[in-house]
């Protein structure tokens, strides 16, 4: 099947560095397609406001050695689809926003809910944060809500895992091509995604993980997003650009507060100064967004569909905090053995009430 003119344009002029959406925007207006676009001459394309020379030789250069049609036939090969602003499968969010990027690489399935909110965070994010951004993701994703992050390292990763955890579907954005996987170690979480999510990039395909790439990659996070929910960051941080991209585009801003000591809290609390909203709970967020409230199991406990507890083990899951516990602080005040300590923690792990977070410490979820 032969792809439309106006695809093939697109998809050329997203793949040569320099041009952003505004750019691209106004190229294709003016040369409509592919033909015309191959049939321009030099004098053409500096006739067009903000095509100095320099961005003329990189049109001129890119556009003698990037086949479009390639690019799309390795996509279909990759199980990717590409779709452009004129496609009626274009995110109707994102094409809301200013500027929203003509071309999208997309793999997986479509979301079924209309309704999505990004969680971002630190890469190097603390026990709490984790915690955090998986138990914001699990219930959010529990009443059909599309949990959208970049699967970095840290947050993101724990967001798009607790989205997962509950059966729900979650969004990654890369800053790379789609065919490759940043960081490599969630090769894993990429493909779980793929199964029960979709992966979206705007780079195309072989482009690797440069840090110029971010920003347009935080830029799309937030533009699929009624909102983003900041769990942990510095003051200079990517997702305080998804924060600032979120309110530029007329989303809301949420914000977990953290310890005073943890600097990688300082950038959620200057949010909050500046006026996000503070949240502690899933509610506060639907609330704020005026959607449908969680059930009542969920808001007022977030252990919806786990198994119920024996005394010995509510009483163990009284000892743990969600600040990471020792298990020799368990055992001492438990009174009782490291094996039958370390059976109940197991049961507690395997319900779904406790994290196992290495170096024998733990954590409620």
């Amino acid at each position: 099947m032969t792809e439309k003119d106006d695809k093939l344009l697109l998809v050329t002029l997203n793949a040569i560095p320099g041009l952003g959406p505004r750019k691209i925007q106004k190229l294709a207006m003016r040369f409509k397609n592919y033909k015309t676009f191959l049939e321009a001459k030099r004098e053409d394309f500096l006739e067009i406001n903000g095509i100095g020379e320099i961005i003329c030789e990189k049109i001129l250069e890119y556009r003698s050695k990037f086949d479009p049609y390639k690019e799309i036939e390795k996509a279909n090969n990759l199980n990717i689809k590409v779709i452009t602003l004129k496609d009626d499968k274009y995110p109707f969010l994102l094409k809301e926003i200013y500027d929203p990027p003509p071309v999208l690489y997309f793999k997986g399935t479509t979301p079924l809910s209309p309704h999505s909110i990004a969680i971002v965070g630190s890469r190097k994010a603390s026990a709490y944060g984790k915690n955090v951004a998986a138990k914001f993701a699990r219930e959010l994703a529990a009443v059909d809500i599309n949990i959208v992050s970049g699967m970095a390292r840290g947050i993101d990763s724990c967001a798009h895992k607790g989205a997962l955890e509950a059966k729900g579907f979650t969004i990654a954005v890369l800053g790379c091509g789609i065919d490759i996987v940043y960081p490599p170690e969630n090769t894993g979480l990429m493909k779980d995604i793929v199964e029960s999510g979709c992966v979206i990039s705007s780079f195309p395909l072989g482009t690797p993980p440069q840090g110029a790439n971010f920003p347009a990659r935080n830029r799309i996070i937030s533009g699929l997003s009624l909102g983003t929910l900041v769990v942990e960051a510095a003051k200079k941080s990517g997702s305080l650009i998804t924060a600032d991209f979120s309110l530029e585009q007329g989303r809301e801003v949420f914000a977990v507060p953290g310890s005073i000591f943890n600097p990688y809290s300082s950038g959620t609390h200057k949010l909050i100064k500046q006026g996000a909203k503070l949240v502690e709970n899933v509610e506060d967020i639907l609330d704020e967004l005026y959607l449908e409230n969680l059930p009542e199991s969920i808001a007022s406990s977030g252990k919806a569909n786990k198994p119920d507890l024996t005394c010995e083990e509510k009483g163990i899951l009284d000892i743990i905090d969600y600040q990471p516990t020792y298990i020799e602080e368990i055992i001492s005040l438990s009174h009782k053995t490291p094996g039958s300590i370390n059976i109940l923690l197991t049961h507690l792990e395997l319900k779904g009430y406790i994290s196992a977070l290495g170096g024998g410490y733990f954590a409620k979820i």
